[in-house]
């Protein structure tokens, strides 16, 4: 495959000076009514026109002779080239690549809207412009490309335990973007592309199943503060029995440890604010 090299070019000014002379011969071969020296003066003025190169900071130049390429210009200035040459400039600046919001199933088929911005830039003047027919287009379809088969790996959330949880699109935020990034390049390298940065903007499940995961995500996140509300109980209550069997208070048989644990654990773990019953008898009338 062609890779870029570097050729070098003449000073523009020096060509500037010619072009001088140029037009002053030709004056001259008005003035001695010389048509040879007119003929002279004027073609020798339109190659150093033809010939002349301006790069602009941050832009490059790609050199091609009779369908050969000659080699790159990136050096910014005025210069003076073969005027036979076509002069292919190409911007070596960072761009930025919006994405459009797509629809794409997620590794659970869930369908799902992601978007993400791209910067990029071009490295190889030469792979950019032969290796593939327009490589700003190359860069937009890829990275439509890349986002999609990186739904396809990664669910959108996942419901199970954290310490468990693989990494999903939603919390593994810096992980994916990593992903996204190397396949970028891995895909653009053919086009001389170099990926600065790639992250995901947008992340949504699709309109028609929102609403049904916005209340799994709910119906996760009480049966999480269940269990830990649980958790806490079981130990408050196992703290206090120990504490009154330690400080020999009161003396409990197995069944009013029983009715004592059955009574704290509907006070630490009811949703309402309990209403105390005061005994005038026993534990048993």
């Amino acid at each position: 495959m062609i890779q870029e090299k570097s050729t070098t070019a003449i000073s523009g000014y020096l060509s500037f000076v010619i072009l001088l002379v140029s037009l002053g011969v030709a004056g001259y071969g008005v003035y001695s009514q010389s048509i040879g020296l007119i003929v002279a003066g004027v073609l020798l003025a339109l190659i150093m026109l033809k010939g002349w190169l301006i790069i602009n900071p941050n832009e490059s130049a790609a050199l091609i002779l009779f369908g050969n390429y000659q080699g790159t210009v990136r050096k910014d200035g005025f210069f003076w080239v073969n005027p036979l040459v076509i002069k292919r400039t190409v911007s070596l600046k960072a761009r930025n690549l919006d994405g459009q919001k797509i629809k794409v199933n997620d590794k659970l088929g869930n369908p799902i809207e992601i978007a993400a911005v791209v910067v990029w830039q071009v490295s190889d003047t030469a792979k950019a412009l032969f290796a593939v027919d327009d490589y700003a287009k190359y860069v937009q379809i890829q990275s439509e490309a890349a986002v999609r088969h990186l739904a396809n790996q990664f669910a959108y959330d996942n419901f199970e335990d954290e310490d468990t949880a693989a990494i999903t699109l939603k919390d593994g935020a810096q992980q994916v973007n990593g992903i996204l990034e190397n396949e970028l390049n891995e895909r653009l390298a053919m086009a001389g592309i170099d990926v600065i940065e790639a992250r995901i903007t947008h992340l949504a499940y699709a309109p028609e199943i929102a609403s049904a995961m916005l209340q799994r995500q709910q119906a996760t996140a009480v049966v999480a503060a269940r269990r830990q509300i649980v958790d806490g109980a079981v130990g408050m209550v196992e703290m206090a029995l120990e504490k009154l069997s330690e400080k020999d208070i009161v003396q409990l048989d197995e069944e009013r440890k029983a009715a004592m644990v059955s009574n704290l654990l509907v006070v630490l773990c009811g949703e309402r604010n309990v209403s105390p019953v005061v005994n005038a008898g026993t534990l048993y009338h």
